[in-house]
């Protein structure tokens, strides 16, 4: 089963909990539903991590998915100071 595809069943499968629990106010509902969502969040964690597993293998295969990195543009050569003018000598 498609890992979306069993995200979405799992939310479907919590509708009548959350209806019976917001709207009747039954504690039984809320546990069931409070269970679904722990659920619902471990999945999400384990595709989250099944993506940045690919997005890592791919990168290490060295995959032309993987973006190219731009170069830090150099550093640009402080300008140099300009000699101090010479004074000229005071008139008397």
């Amino acid at each position: 089963m498609n890992p979306f595809s069993k995200l979405k069943d799992l939310i479907h499968s919590l509708e009548d909990d959350f209806d019976k629990s917001y709207d009747k106010n039954n504690s039984a509902a809320g546990t069931r539903v409070r269970k679904g969502m722990q659920e619902l969040k471990n999945e999400a964690a384990r595709i989250r991590k099944e993506v940045q597993d690919m997005k890592n293998t791919t990168k290490a295969a060295g995959g032309a998915a993987a973006p190219a990195t731009k170069a830090a543009p150099a550093k640009k050569a402080a300008p140099a100071k300009a000699a101090p003018a010479k004074k000229a000598p005071a008139k008397k």
